[in-house]
């Protein structure tokens, strides 16, 4: 179960930067404000967001200050999964209704 929202990252937790350096262990592609199917990566792994849609979203975790990244309309940006495994649900700070699960594992 996934809604969307969107972001960009450091080697924080929580952060929000365009970064483009280094290959992502998997991305979140939000579409029509769904962030689509759970995304599994490894910890630590850092994690592509591409906001496919006409407005801002973001990618914030449920659990306050684990991880955070805004991604403008039809952009991209990453950021960094917690280095402990577990699943991590998350949700759209501009779209209450969007949700979506971080698998580390």
């Amino acid at each position: 179960m996934a809604t969307a929202c969107g972001g960009t990252s450091t080697s924080s937790p929580t952060s929000s930067d365009t970064g483009t350096a280094g290959a992502a262990a998997a991305t979140v592609t939000i579409a029509s404000m769904n962030y689509g199917a759970p995304v599994t990566v490894p910890p630590g792994a850092r994690i592509a967001v591409t906001n496919n849609d006409s407005v801002e979203h973001s990618v914030t975790s449920d659990a306050a200050g684990t991880f955070t990244v805004d991604v403008e309309s039809n952009d991209k940006g990453t950021f960094t999964a917690p280095s402990a495994p577990g699943e991590y649900a998350f949700h759209c700070k501009y779209h209450p209704a969007m949700h979506g699960t971080l698998i580390v594992k």
